[in-house]
Order: C-alpha cells, then sequence, then structure tokens
C-alpha cells in the first residue's frame, strides 16, 4: 500500500489548493491560496496524479470556482474517531445546500444540539474538508463571521460564486 499524496491543483484568479485522498476516501482538502513569493524555496507546482477519484473530485472542485453549482454530499469522507456530535453537525452542514446560509445556532439546531452554537463555530474552526463539508454557508448572527487563516473576505468571495451577498 502506498502512502497518500498531495494532490495539488490552481485555481486562476484564486491560488493552489490540494487534495489528499486514500484511494477514493478524502482525507483532507485546503482550499487554494494566493502561491508562495517566488525566490523563497516554497513554491509547489500543481500536478495531476494517477487517481482516477483524484482527477474527478478536482474537475469538481474546478467546476465549483468557476461558478457552476456542485454538490459534495457524496464524497467519501475519512471520520474515524468523530464524535456523535461532530457526526451529527457534520450531516447537517452538509445538507445545506448551494446558495444557502445558516448561522451557527441554526446549524447546532439543525444537528440535534440547539444549544451548541459555540461548539458548532469550534467544529467549523477545525474543518479539514474545504467546500466538501461548506462552513462557508455557516454566519454569525450579526455578520458573515471569520473564516479561520483566509479571512472573511474569502468566505464572501466563496459566498458570492453561490449568488450569497453579505
Amino acid at each position: 500500500m502506498t502512502a497518500p499524496q498531495p494532490l495539488l491543483y490552481e485555481i486562476e484568479g484564486w491560488g493552489t489548493g490540494e487534495v489528499w485522498l486514500d484511494r477514493s476516501r478524502l482525507l483532507w482538502h485546503e482550499l487554494p491560496r494566493p502561491a508562495a513569493v517566488k525566490g523563497t524555496g516554497s513554491e509547489r507546482r500543481p500536478a495531476r496524479c494517477s487517481s482516477a477519484a483524484g482527477e474527478r473530485l478536482v474537475g469538481r472542485i474546478e467546476s465549483y470556482f468557476a461558478g457552476r453549482q456542485e454538490s459534495f454530499e457524496d464524497v467519501d469522507l475519512e471520520l474515524e474517531g468523530w464524535t456523535p456530535f461532530q457526526l451529527a453537525v457534520l450531516r447537517a452542514l452538509r445538507r445545506v445546500s448551494w446558495g444557502e446560509v445558516v448561522s451557527y445556532g441554526e446549524l447546532a439546531a439543525l444537528a440535534g444540539y440547539p444549544r451548541a452554537q459555540r461548539a458548532v463555530g469550534t467544529f467549523c474552526a477545525r474543518n479539514r474538508f474545504g467546500l466538501v463539508v461548506p462552513c462557508h454557508r455557516v454566519v454569525g448572527a450579526d455578520g458573515i463571521g471569520s473564516y479561520g487563516s483566509l479571512g472573511p473576505l474569502y468566505k464572501r468571495r466563496l459566498l458570492a460564486l453561490e449568488g450569497v451577498t453579505f
């Protein structure tokens, strides 16, 4: 058995992202971000892999960033060791459709934990599945909310692709 390798992809205007797959199961998805400054030795070049599952997933991600409605609800995720709460939030969030948003409190209620909005925020902050578990569709009760190291402007751009303005 070979160790999973990153499959890098580039989206014009967004940058380079990566997916990690173990066969067809997604281990990690890093959203595209601007490339490293040239000359630092830390640049990475996008490369395709021989995995048909990886090629299909990257094609769907590229389609999403081209503005086409994509659902990633069927993508198989590596969820070993997840708690019942995390799984409930994940399932509820994957049902939030393209162009829809929910608040942290609404997502907590949809997951069956109506008083756990802060824990939902923690879940989103630790999300390792990018678009596949669409935490960008979760907003604060009083505004767009944060979006980890990518920031609220990135989140706003993702929502704008889906026709949502904030």
